[in-house]
């Protein structure tokens, strides 16, 4: 039987080993979920929100041994592992007390024409949802899909990245705790070759996390048999620095924002466009500070190694392309790169059609560049193909807002970076090559649901019109008191 190892990032010491679940493997766990649908669907609201709530009690009570999965495995530290955990079951927490609220039956307006009928919308589970989930944030961005799933009624079958199996095998077992009545989460173990097999499973919807090159995989493969899918799918964000901002706070996130996670994070910053007064001095302090941020495998160590040897690779060919256009290295260069971690790196002047600024790096690099005046950053921001997020800083609040509504992305965040990510309450999702649909809040719950509407008959209609040998005098009533209500 083929196994799966898990490897740390920093030192290639084996963490653990796990069967791949091979084609019959991933059929087998849809039939067990389709069965546990039935049991979890025919729960009521309430009933789910306690299993779920068991479930969170579970995770929230063995915080630091999930951390210390998720740190072997991703090599970041501790503390961001811990806050990883925490903004998960937040969100956790938020689909399971929500879900009655957001989904529950509710009468609607019949309107005049159809009067004689009465009205009702709820929302369905789709019965088995398949998440594939990334390996950069093993446990916040999967349960962005799983818990909303779960809490709209669904079985989940997931399959966790190759390079964080012993993550996606935990939070299945917390669950086998929690609810060990019936499979309504199972986790499936292996690279491609898996996920494959989940999009060709039959199961009836796949939220998928990963860059765009491989959700059009999925998609093609999926489209096979018609399973709708949510992509979540990578950034290229960007930050808006206006002349009258904050530079110093501006510059604490840009730091935060493009390093942290050592830049592995889709909806993190990776350009920033800076009024041209003030590029130099906002320039400045971001150098000061990016000096003294440094990688490792220590405690103290800002962010960790990258997770994954291909995008080493990536983040020196871009830094390189940066550098041979005529971008400036202020900070770092091709040096910074020293395997398996990278220092960070800040570019400056770097041409717009440079590789750095308009593909995703998803490394620790930032590209700093100047704009004439913010008409010109909000172009630049959107002149790329992909929209998760961006963010935006500025004294004049309501100049920000306006900003934001310009900009072609899912998310923004003003005076601050990922303001988002610990609001359960807002939906997140992209356009264009970061995907579609959302998670996360009430959208999230109905991403994973179906309406369905009901009508019955509450009296016989004054006008009856829905029948074949309908009355001329009825019709002839009808158009003039349509002409009365529409025509005026």
């Amino acid at each position: 039987m083929s196994r799966l190892r898990s490897l740390s990032p920093g030192t290639d010491e084996v963490l653990g080993e796990y069967e791949i679940s091979g084609a019959e493997a991933v059929l087998a766990a849809v039939a067990r979920a389709r069965a546990a649908a039935t049991w979890w669907s025919g729960r009521s609201f309430r009933e789910r929100r306690d299993h779920l709530l068991g479930w969170k009690r579970e995770i929230a009570g063995r915080p630091d041994e999930l951390a210390g999965l998720i740190r072997g495995e991703t090599g970041k530290p501790q503390g961001d592992a811990l806050l990883e955990v925490m903004l998960a079951v937040e969100h956790l927490d938020w689909a399971a007390r929500n879900a009655g609220k957001v989904l529950r039956r509710r009468r609607v307006s019949s309107g005049l024409l159809a009067a004689d009928q009465g009205a009702a919308l709820e929302y369905r589970p789709l019965g088995v949802i398949g998440v594939i989930g990334p390996w950069n944030y093993p446990v916040y961005t999967p349960l962005g899909s799983i818990s909303y799933a779960l809490a709209a009624g669904n079985a989940v079958v997931f399959k966790p990245s190759e390079y964080t199996p012993g993550v996606g095998a935990w939070l299945a077992d917390a669950w086998s705790r929690a609810v060990p009545e019936h499979p309504v989460l199972q986790a499936v173990l292996g690279a491609g070759e898996t996920g494959a097999a989940l999009c060709a499973s039959g199961v009836d919807k796949v939220a998928f996390t990963g860059s765009a090159a491989t959700a059009r995989k999925v998609m093609a493969s999926c489209a096979q048999t018609l399973t709708p899918i949510v992509v979540e799918g990578g950034g290229k964000d960007a930050m808006i620095v206006a002349a009258d901002a904050d530079l110093d706070a501006a510059a604490r996130a840009a730091i935060f924002g493009g390093f942290g996670n050592a830049g592995q994070t889709c909806a993190g910053v990776e350009r920033i466009y800076v009024e041209r007064e003030v590029h130099t001095a906002f320039l400045e302090r971001v150098i000061a500070l990016a000096k003294q941020v440094t990688p490792g495998s220590g405690e103290a160590a800002a962010y960790g190694p990258m997770t994954t040897p291909e995008q080493i690779e990536v983040v020196r060919a871009h830094v390189k392309d940066a550098l041979a256009a005529g971008g400036r290295a202020v900070v770092g260069g091709p040096e910074a790169v020293r395997e398996p971690f990278i220092d960070p790196v800040v570019l400056a002047d770097v041409p717009a059609g440079s590789r750095a600024v308009t593909e995703e790096t998803f490394g620790p690099v930032l590209v700093v560049n100047p704009v004439a005046d913010l008409r010109e950053a909000v172009r630049l921001a959107n002149a790329t193909s992909y929209g998760l997020a961006a963010s935006i800083f500025s004294a004049d609040q309501r100049a920000a807002v306006s900003l934001a509504r310009q900009l072609r992305t899912g998310a923004v965040s003003i005076n601050g970076v990922l303001g988002f990510a610990g609001i359960p309450a807002l939906p997140f999702g992209g356009v264009g090559d970061s995907g579609f649909g959302r998670v996360h809040g009430a959208d999230g719950l109905r991403e994973f649901s179906r309406a369905q509407s009901v009508t019955w008959r509450r009296f016989a209609a004054p006008i009856d019109l829905m029948r074949l040998d309908r009355n001329p005098a009825a019709l002839e009533r009808a158009r003039r008191l349509f002409r009365l209500r529409h025509a005026r």
